[in-house]
């Protein structure tokens, strides 16, 4: 099963990192969990996927954009997965490992700097960034001024909770879509849906945003737009998003 998600998410990084990076470098921020027990230590001991947020960084810094994490503490964030492919070379190569370990707390962070937000994937944003007032919004005040909003996997569901300057939820209305309930209820190492405060599915669903779930899409893998709102269900199309993103910012 690994070998097959490296080599779509291989194919996917060649296809996206053609291109000429942008003559200013403009900023992206990568919002990071610090959770590391969920509760199931053995088998949930870190809070974001590796195969998540390394190959959609490397998107970013490879199109010329300066990437920064944030975090609910700062400092360290916990990874799953093994450093294989890109996600290897990012942290070798990338400065990925040493900016990863040393997020920012939100209050370091000017949303006027960035040009959009990256959610990346794992359980963990889902425990302490989908009620995180300051993450909340510095991803409200990127949007409301024209920026992109980015998510993979279990991604999406952490900026569920963001509100605009006009009081509406930022997904209201908008099709958005991430790790639908269908998988998660059917997978042990999710026990069944229960590991979760509450799934992704139904935290979109329940502040109004047009879920799109496997039925709705022609492929499991692709990704949704919808008003400078970015988003996929799984990992392989992670770096997708980010190249979609960035073709918003242009």
């Amino acid at each position: 099963m690994k070998k097959v998600i490296l080599l779509i998410v291989t194919s996917i990084l060649i296809s996206c990192t053609c291109g000429t990076p942008a003559n200013k470098k403009k900023r992206v921020l990568v919002v990071l969990s610090n959770t590391v027990n969920m509760g199931d230590s053995e088998k949930h001991e870190a809070g974001n996927n590796l195969w998540e947020v390394a190959p959609p960084y490397h998107i970013f810094v490879s199109h010329g954009y300066e990437v920064d994490f944030v975090s609910p503490t700062g400092k360290d964030a916990p990874f799953t997965m093994e450093p294989i492919g890109i996600s290897s070379y990012t942290m070798k190569y990338e400065n990925f490992t040493e900016k990863a370990n040393n997020s920012f707390k939100p209050n370091e962070i000017d949303p006027n700097e960035y040009e959009a937000v990256f959610v990346g994937g794992g359980y963990g944003s889902l425990f302490d960034v989908v009620n995180n007032d300051e993450i909340l919004s510095i991803l409200a005040s990127v949007y409301d001024n024209n920026g992109v909003i980015g998510g993979c996997g279990h991604g999406p569901g952490a900026f569920a909770n963001v509100k605009l300057r006009s009081g509406a939820y930022m997904i209201k209305g908008k099709k958005v879509t991430g790790f639908p309930n269908s998988t998660e209820i059917t997978k042990s190492w999710a026990m069944q849906g229960t590991l979760l405060p509450e799934t992704v599915e139904d935290l979109l669903r329940k502040n109004g945003a047009l879920f799109q779930s496997k039925k709705d899409l022609k492929d499991k893998y692709d990704v949704v737009i919808d008003k400078r709102i970015v988003t996929t269900m799984f990992l392989p199309s992670a770096a997708i998003v980010a190249k979609e993103m960035i073709n918003l910012m242009k």
